[in-house]
């Protein structure tokens, strides 16, 4: 499974390198350019979001039409000519095209839905906790290095080594992604169009949850590095720029650290709801820490805590939503779970640098703190995805002409499809209502 999901975890991480690795000095950066105020660095910051949650849907799609690979290779060469832009931009507005088209080759969901693709559920969130970690490890290395290149070198060297690390990940694309194995399925035309990824409950409430978590993100990525590196004067603590690595650094170790206690308490024992309502209370605390603070200490524990809260949301949120998407639309809903995540992203950019701009850090601390009651009351309605089961048969064991029926003959069926690389048919269904033992009595010649 390693060998399967490393090269793929390995393309979004350069890829998302690329983008952390401006995001420590990026509003700071931004602000010093010409015709910059607060709210256009906050586009800025949160701009790539937007064309993210436009495009997400489109390439996972297409994706589910044309093939995984196809859509990769045309997303990161889209990311390559965004980052090129933002790196010779000598004023607001053309680094703000620079991030829109970044935001334009929106893979994320593509990457996600082949992983699915390649890796049975049960191993899924493993999968996607070695994606998270590969991520987290990417994010850490560039809360470091970020600061250090964009202080001695400039912010605009870190967009060419952006635009260079997307070029490396075609090369793996090519070199070490394999092909994803031939799904058939008996899903209608009809049941394949787009409204069907809304029909589900428990989706739906993932999608909203999507957007909650990166809209919080953007606000702290946009409150850290002002407020750290402004004077005393003007409300910060007077740090350089190449000092934020060591606001950063501790807060991933400990995010990194509270990942494999999510994982095993999300997946293995099912309680993913729980985890993510201890998550937002940890995100609310850290930023009545960030907002309030009076001294950089107390700044960088609510930086922390936040990183801790944020981070426990990462191996469940992917992989919750590839368990409760049909396997006929996994690229699209991952699209569209992906697309509510990215607006969020941009909202959390416009409102952070519009409260920012017109108000206080202290007043957006209180917007995020009214964000977090209303996403645990939300959290709270979720139904976790382990009552949903799996089972595996090879094609000589079980009688072909019996899957077009069992959906019939056995409540609680929820799909069916074969895996025709592997040369299995997988039969999901609810466990509440039936049980793996009874479907395969029902399927077996």
């Amino acid at each position: 499974m390693i060998k399967t999901v490393m090269p793929l975890s390995m393309i979004v991480a350069l890829r998302f390198f690329g983008l952390f690795i401006v995001l420590p000095v990026l509003s700071a950066y931004a602000l010093t350019l010409d015709g910059a105020n607060a709210f256009l660095v906050g586009i800025v910051v949160g701009g790539y979001a937007l064309t993210q949650t436009i495009f997400q849907v489109p390439f996972g799609l297409l994706s589910d039409k044309i093939g995984r690979k196809k859509t990769l290779l045309f997303g990161l060469l889209i990311f390559i000519l965004g980052s090129i832009i933002a790196a010779m931009s000598d004023n607001i507005y053309w680094l703000m095209f620079g991030r829109f088209l970044q935001g334009a080759g929106a893979i994320g969901s593509v990457v996600v839905a082949m992983i699915s693709d390649l890796v049975k559920e049960e191993s899924r969130a493993h999968a996607m906790a070695v994606m998270g970690g590969t991520i987290a490890l990417s994010f850490a290395a560039a809360m470091i290095v970020g600061p250090v290149i964009g202080g001695f070198y400039g912010v605009d060297k870190l967009f060419w080594i952006t635009a260079f690390l997307a070029a490396a990940a075609i090369l793996i694309l090519f070199t070490k992604v394999p092909q994803p194995p031939k799904i058939i399925h008996t899903y209608s035309e009809e049941e394949s169009k787009m409204k069907h990824v809304f029909k589900d409950k428990s989706l739906r409430s993932m999608y909203i949850t999507f957007l909650f978590h990166s809209s919080i993100m953007t606000m702290a990525f946009f409150i850290i590095p002002i407020v750290m590196t402004q004077s005393v004067e003007e409300g910060g603590f007077g740090w350089d720029k190449m000092e934020l690595w060591k606001v950063y650094l501790p807060a991933m170790v400990l995010g990194l650290l509270a990942m494999g206690p999510s994982a095993i308490f999300g997946e293995k024992r099912d309680k993913g709801r729980e985890v993510f309502m201890v998550s937002i209370v940890t995100i609310a605390v850290g930023f009545l820490l960030m907002g309030f603070a009076t001294n950089a200490t107390l700044f960088i524990i609510g930086v922390c805590l936040f990183f801790i809260g944020f981070n426990m949301f990462e191996p469940l949120l992917q992989s919750f939503v590839s368990k409760l998407a049909k396997v006929h639309q996994k690229g699209a809903a991952l699209g569209v779970a992906n697309s509510f995540a990215y607006f969020g992203a941009f909202l959390g950019g416009i409102f952070g640098g519009w409260l920012m701009h017109s108000f206080s850090r202290e007043t957006l601390s209180s917007m995020v703190l009214v964000l977090c009651a209303l996403w645990f009351w939300w959290v709270m309605k979720l139904r976790n995805p382990g009552h949903r089961g799996n089972v595996y048969m090879e094609f000589d064991k079980y009688d072909r002409e019996k899957t077009s029926t069992i959906k019939g003959d056995i409540p609680g069926i929820l799909e069916h499809y074969a895996n025709e690389t592997e040369g299995i048919i997988v039969i999901k269904y609810d466990k509440d209502i039936t049980n793996e033992d009874k479907i395969r009595e029902y399927l077996v010649k």
